[in-house]
């Protein structure tokens, strides 16, 4: 833990906490101070990150949670409400395996079912747990809810429409629930990146593309980069340090906006 550890005292909620952004998200979390809760559907995957977190001597309570089960997360929270006192910072990072979703297929070659699949998945789960949040956190007047995007919600990516209209409607719903929420001192705000390059869902959807293109993953992945300003590929690493920052009482002014963290791969 830093001596200027900007989460110090607060209580953490991150669903989808066994995969690699959940992962490293809940970790930066607790490296600022916080006292994280962490769940998935797969133990041994949110186990592995609590031992983490108990290595480096932060504290972590992990659980086994389906996030598109409403009432079962409702129940979650309320148990993290009593056993804490208060829900302090909630963020989802689950998603759909790209192969279910038709990732890299065009509009025109998009079946129905595929196309629906990041709505019925990520967006109904962020609508689940933000919403779960906000019940517990307006009644206490404090806390912040963070949702989590990529720069194919602004349509600038071939092959993303499906994962795209996804996170435009989660960007949407981010802005109709800060207008509802934040007058009771509860914040709803949006970090939009760039492709995580080491993330397990970019790292699967090189594989898919580099399948069909009979091109080698690091020529994609290189690809990527060159789209944003910086030409440099973005991490895990990133996201999970700007979350923290939008977790942190540092970033109290910030509700009701997309924070832009693509490096110009996605401008609005």
């Amino acid at each position: 833990m830093s001596s200027a550890a900007i989460l110090q005292g607060k209580h953490a909620v991150v669903f989808g906490a066994g995969g690699s952004i959940g992962a490293a998200v809940a970790k930066q979390f607790a490296a600022e101070g916080a006292e994280v809760f962490l769940s998935g559907r797969t133990k041994a995957n949110v186990d592995a990150v609590a031992r983490e977190i108990a290595a480096m001597e932060g504290r972590a309570h992990p659980a086994v949670l389906d996030a598109l089960d409403a009432g079962a997360v409702g129940e979650y929270l309320d148990g993290i409400a009593q056993q804490s006192g208060r829900i302090d910072v909630v963020f989802n990072a689950i998603g759909p395996l790209p192969s279910d979703y038709g990732n890299g297929k065009r509009a025109v070659d998009l079946p129905v079912d595929e196309f629906m699949v990041p709505l019925m998945t990520v967006v109904k789960s962020q609508f689940i747990t933000a919403a779960a949040a906000a019940r517990r956190m307006v009644p206490q007047r404090s806390g912040v809810i963070i949702f989590l995007t990529g720069s194919t919600a602004r349509g600038h990516v071939a092959g993303g429409s499906a994962i795209g209209t996804a996170f435009g409607a989660i960007e949407t719903f981010m802005e109709n629930l800060a207008f509802e929420i934040s007058p009771s001192g509860v914040r709803s705000v949006c970090l939009r990146t760039t492709a995580n390059v080491d993330s397990g869902a970019i790292q699967r959807t090189m594989d898919i593309m580099a399948a069909k293109s009979g091109g080698a993953r690091e020529q994609l992945i290189a690809g990527i980069a060159s789209l944003n300003f910086l030409k440099v590929p973005a991490s895990i690493s990133d996201t999970a340090k700007a979350v923290a920052f939008l977790a942190s009482d540092q970033a109290r002014l910030f509700t009701g906006t997309v924070v832009n963290s693509s490096a110009g791969a996605a401008l609005d």
